[in-house]
């Protein structure tokens, strides 16, 4: 199963893996029932979740809802750290997320807009560089995930400055070696066999380090950084496979 995983994540275009996931989990998730394991978003349980990732790292992906740990973590945050689910809202989510999509589109609070270059399930199109937007539209964007797919980032992150209101929050994570203290580019590394060596995933172009929220701060933004993970129980961690290490970076328009 490992390398099934690893080579259609590696292989076979988002736009693709977007559009047949659902079958497949379908078809996967009845293997997988047990007791172990518990996803907080869609509430199955497992004895174990799939692999996922280049390398197929195990026990990441919630067989049922797709979920992977940053998702979940989120989830937690949303219904137990913040009242953004119960406040009435225009919301951008760029980059949708399957577990999350028609959770949020049911949301009766939300006024829910999705978006991204190429995704099957979005319903607009579009670049996160020229968003086609009017200046302060929204009151909260989630962007999972994006910003290190993006050549020039900080041209993205005006972007998305540009079209939050006065007061509102962006959801802005990122994959973050904290070891690392500079962000680290190369953008004469375009051959996608090179950039998973330097990157670590074939689409990246960049490894964040921890000077990702002064990048935003450039841009405007006000950053605060819930590190609320730590506070979760280890037996929690371990039953809803969350990373003890992903914090979530919340930007403000003052």
């Amino acid at each position: 199963m490992k390398k099934v995983i690893s080579y259609l994540v590696t292989h076979i275009p988002r736009k693709y893996l977007i559009r047949f996931s659902r079958i497949f989990g379908f078809l996967i998730t009845p293997f997988y029932l047990g007791h172990k394991h518990k996803c907080p978003i869609c509430n199955g349980s497992f004895r174990k979740f799939l692999p996922y990732g280049n390398k197929g790292s195990d026990n990441r992906l919630c067989p049922k809802c797709l979920s992977l740990e940053r998702h979940r973590l989120l989830w937690i945050y949303l219904n137990s750290y913040s009242n953004m689910l119960i406040t009435p809202s225009k919301v951008l989510h760029i980059a949708p997320e399957q577990p999350f999509l028609k959770r949020f589109k049911k949301n009766k609070l939300w006024t829910y807009v999705t978006a991204d270059l190429e995704s099957p399930i979005a319903d607009i199109k579009m670049d996160i560089r020229q968003m086609p937007f009017q200046n302060e539209e929204f009151d909260l964007i989630i962007c999972n995930h994006v910003l290190e797919h993006i050549d020039n980032d900080t041209l993205a992150m005006q972007e998305l400055f540009r079209v939050l209101k006065k007061g509102g929050k962006a959801i802005l994570q990122v994959p973050i070696d904290y070891n690392r203290e500079v962000t680290y580019e190369d953008e004469s590394i375009t051959d996608p066999k090179e950039r998973e060596k330097h990157f670590g995933q074939y689409d990246h172009v960049r490894v964040y380090g921890t000077d990702y929220p002064k990048r935003l701060e450039k841009v405007g933004f006000r950053v605060t950084v819930e590190k609320f993970v730590q506070n979760i129980n280890p037996s929690d961690i371990q039953k809803y496979r969350l990373d003890p290490h992903e914090w979530i970076y919340i930007a403000e328009k003052p």
